[in-house]
């Protein structure tokens, strides 16, 4: 791969939405959903009052709700975060954007440690141009027992120095490691990771529920993919499951794709731990928004079928081709959730989780203009980030 600096994104840009008033929509603000609602657009920001030359869009019978934020996302559109050029990771932001993702978290892969150090220094500059909001580690630093779609010979152990090694490789824009807390160094790692404001989460684990209640108090504060990749819950070994679910310092990710995770198994996580502790994560991979074939997920093969993606070698699940308006869409149209509590999953829970509240995650005076227009079936038919169209309601 070239070493030349990564290139802005998007030459040729929609157009901007202006000084813009969408009117008519159902909007969901923080405090509930305002039906006939209005959303003032000023210089790429939401605004608190329209000027008088601002011009008008009417979305009656649509939905705006905030843009999506993903913070665990490996790829899309055919294209790799973990091992792909500027042009394909710029191509996967892309495809993720087009599907309401306005917030993007590049998530890699289990590799050796001196290429995750140099894949985070390149993503780096993309984090630091602003076309993603930072980097998630996703090993190497898992259990050999729950290693799901990542290479068991390159797994080790959680040392706190290599721990350090990537962050300091990342520049300050990791934003959170997956560790199985219970392997040697894992404690001493998730108080590193705590000390340096990087979210310390608890997958791929096969720690026992009193070793996972030791790494919350150290600091660990997400359940990554909560229930995959880990021991199930059992009513004598009730494992990490039920110890992620019951302390309120934890957020709960939850991949809502019907492959994942059984309907049932959601609505447990979303009534033992709340609306405000659960976040949607698509664990996407290249096939995102591309279709079935054959892929690479860092070292290991996949086949995907049917919009499912398993390694060639042991059928394991290797993430997701879920996209987040998928989510959104099933979240409220078969999970039957409010979706005032989709909008949290899926915004507004992540957006803090990351530290970028104040910029993203609702619909409020002074944020970036990040939002999502939904047909009454919760199709995607418009999405606006920073100020600009992606897709314009007004041609989709």
């Amino acid at each position: 791969m070239a070493a030349s600096a990564p290139r802005a994104a998007h030459a040729a840009r929609t157009p901007r939405a202006g000084s813009t008033v969408l009117t008519g929509a159902r909007v969901v603000l923080p405090t509930g959903t305002v039906d006939g609602g209005r959303v003032i657009i000023e210089d790429g920001r939401i605004a608190g009052a329209a000027h008088d030359y601002a011009t008008s869009l009417d979305l009656s019978g649509h939905w705006i709700v905030p843009g999506f934020v993903d913070m665990h996302n490996h790829g899309g559109g055919g294209a790799s975060f973990t091992s792909g050029s500027v042009d394909d990771v710029l191509k996967g932001i892309r495809t993720h954007r087009e599907h309401g993702t306005t917030t993007l978290v590049a998530s890699t892969v289990t590799g050796e440690m001196d290429f995750l150090a140099h894949r985070a220094g390149f993503l780096s500059e993309l984090v630091e141009q602003g076309e993603l909001a930072g980097i998630h580690f996703e090993g190497p630093f898992i259990s050999p027992c729950r290693k799901g779609a990542h290479s068991e010979a390159l797994l080790r152990d959680p040392d706190p120095a290599e721990v350090r090694k990537l962050l300091d490789a990342a520049r300050g824009t990791a934003r959170m490691v997956t560790l199985a807390t219970e392997l040697p160094g894992g404690i001493e790692s998730v108080r590193l990771l705590a000390e340096h404001g990087v979210i310390a989460a608890v997958g791929h684990t096969d720690a026992t529920y009193e070793q996972t209640v030791e790494a919350i108090d150290a600091g660990a504060t997400v359940a990554t993919h909560l229930f995959n990749a880990m021991p199930p819950l059992g009513h004598r070994a009730p494992g990490p499951i039920a110890a992620l679910l019951e302390d309120e310092r934890v957020t709960v990710e939850l991949i809502n794709d019907g492959t994942h995770l059984h309907p049932a198994a959601l609505e447990l996580a979303f009534h033992r731990a709340g609306a405000g502790r659960v976040a949607f994560v698509t664990d996407a991979m290249d096939a995102a928004g591309f279709g079935d074939g054959r892929y690479q997920l860092g070292p290991l093969a996949v086949e995907v079928k049917e919009g499912v993606a398993r390694l060639v070698e042991g059928g394991s699940i290797a993430g997701s081709t879920l996209t987040q308006d998928t989510a959104f869409k099933r979240a409220a149209t078969v999970d039957r959730l409010p979706v005032e509590d989709i909008v949290r999953a899926i915004s507004a829970n992540p957006a803090r989780l990351l530290g970028m509240y104040d910029t993203v995650g609702s619909l409020e005076p002074g944020k970036d203009a990040d939002l999502v227009v939904l047909d009454e079936e919760f199709s995607v038919k418009g999405v606006l980030h920073k100020g600009e169209w992606v897709i314009d309601p007004q041609v989709s």
